[in-house]
């Protein structure tokens, strides 16, 4: 495919202006160029047509199925999106809120805030919730921050580390560390869970809590979370909820039930807003009775039937411009709204049995990395193909090839040759079953011809990638 560069035609115009009708203004000589920018020349058409055709070369959730563990790519409904720009709530300008005298101006917004602050409480079952963080990590760090705010309010200066599993994702570590806290791991039991003597060996005074996933990154509702969650408040710690994976209980359990006091949600991925490629994202932050004073600020709250901003007793603080990323928040409320109660909890229904139908179907090929029922996400290790010379990887690029975008691999870390699938709630039988066949398709390769399957993709424009040089070499304009 030509640049667009090659593409262009002296002298060809997109848009050509009329006369000026005012003087022309001239500049200084040293503020204008020595020669022309050397910019593309086309015409509308052709622009139109480089870049849609660009476009299809790509993988994306609106054209392929994208199985990416742990990251939940789901389709997300256009309703949201059309809600989303209706004018009242894409044209209000942000800064209406900074004064006390237009605040009658955006009502609107502020019941949106609070009611979508409200339900997702609601439904994890918390005390209070803010939209303020724009980024899955941005509310674990403001989770980290409200947990340091909590025991140093209790003069619990001693209170300097968080326990976090093995199978955490990367961000809880980073975050608790950017909050000022030492993190040490906890080993996950060979099952994949993690077990309340790994807590009790890790325990010390200085624990201020525990960030855990439930499921966790191995696809595996922890089944003693309450217990830990208890002995943790025995010794004064808090648990913290990350929310990634909140598609997989949705409706049918609430982490605030089983002992959380602190959590944020991906609005980006479990709530209608489109995920991945840089956002935005919104990573609201909940919290029960303990952290509520702290919570970031200022806040929507109801004064008779008109809305107000206040800043919480203690609060942390503002952790970002205006109320986080308000869009994605119309999209989230559109999104519960639409679906109701019962349709939430249809979600996780669906993600659940969408993943073990995989797991099913492949079970008998590849070698599930866990013995326990699988919620939303299967994982295999590919350590056996490996001895034959295919390593996941070669599996995951091979997937392009059949029109199925790659699922994550070799993450989490304490799986071997790990692939991980999650094929969310918004996938047909019909698409699980063409993912499934071409995955045994792979499977009678690897025995047959497994050198076939290394140089793949082989059919995409773009073929395997040396993705290490990528990333520490990244260079997005060539």
């Amino acid at each position: 495919m030509q640049l667009i560069y090659e593409k262009s035609a002296p002298g060809r115009r997109a848009i050509t202006f009329g006369p000026l009708d005012v003087p022309d203004a001239s500049l200084p000589n040293d503020l204008c160029r020595g020669k022309a920018a050397e910019l593309p020349e086309l015409a509308e058409i052709d622009v139109i047509r480089h870049f849609t055709n660009l476009s299809r070369r790509n993988f994306g959730i609106d054209s392929h199925f994208y199985p990416l563990g742990s990251c939940t790519m789901k389709y997300n409904p256009k309703m949201a999106e059309a809600v989303a720009a209706l004018p009242g709530f894409a044209h209000l300008h942000p800064h209406l809120s900074s004064a006390e005298a237009y605040w009658p101006l955006c009502q609107g917004a502020f019941e949106l805030v609070y009611e979508t602050e409200k339900w997702l409480a609601e439904i994890a079952g918390m005390k209070q919730t803010c939209l303020q963080p724009i980024a899955g990590a941005h509310g674990e760090l403001a989770g980290a921050l409200l947990i340091a705010a909590y025991h140093r309010d209790r003069g619990e200066s001693n209170k300097d580390t968080i326990l976090i599993p093995d199978s955490a994702h990367g961000t809880n570590p980073a975050s608790a560390a950017i909050a000022g806290f030492r993190v040490v791991e906890v080993p996950s039991h060979e099952d994949g869970t993690m077990r309340l003597d790994s807590v009790k060996a890790a325990m010390t005074e200085n624990v201020a809590g525990l960030m855990m996933t439930c499921p966790n990154t191995h696809g595996l509702f922890e089944p003693v979370v309450a217990e830990i969650a208890d002995y943790l408040h025995q010794h004064d710690a808090l648990l913290y909820y990350d929310g990634a994976n909140l598609n997989a209980i949705i409706g049918k359990a609430r982490p605030g039930d089983l002992g959380f006091d602190v959590m944020h949600y991906n609005l980006h991925k479990t709530f209608a807003t489109p995920h991945g490629m840089g956002g935005p994202g919104s990573g609201p932050v909940g919290v029960g009775e303990r952290l509520e004073k702290y919570l970031p600020g200022p806040r929507v709250v109801k004064r008779g039937e008109s809305f107000a901003l206040e800043m919480p007793e203690k609060s942390i603080g503002r952790l970002s411009q205006f109320f986080g990323n308000f869009g994605m928040a119309v999209r989230a409320y559109a999104y519960m709204r639409h679906l109701g109660k019962d349709g939430l909890r249809e979600v996780a229904e669906d993600a659940v049995l969408n993943a073990n139908y995989i797991w099913a179907r492949l079970k008998g090929t590849y070698t599930p990395a866990f013995d326990l029922p699988f919620m939303h996400e299967c994982i295999f290790t590919a350590a056996p193909e490996a001895k034959k010379g295919v390593r996941a990887l070669d599996i995951a690029k091979a997937l392009l090839d059949y029109g199925f975008h790659a699922p994550t691999v070799y993450f989490p870390l304490t799986v071997k040759e790990s692939i991980m699938i999650e094929p969310t709630e918004t996938e047909s039988r019909e698409t699980l079953d063409a993912f499934c066949d071409a995955m045994l398709d792979i499977a009678k390769r690897i025995e047959s011809d497994p050198d076939s399957l290394h140089d793949a993709p082989t059919t995409t424009p773009v073929g395997r990638l040396d993705e290490v040089h990528a990333a520490r070499q990244l260079n997005c304009a060539c």
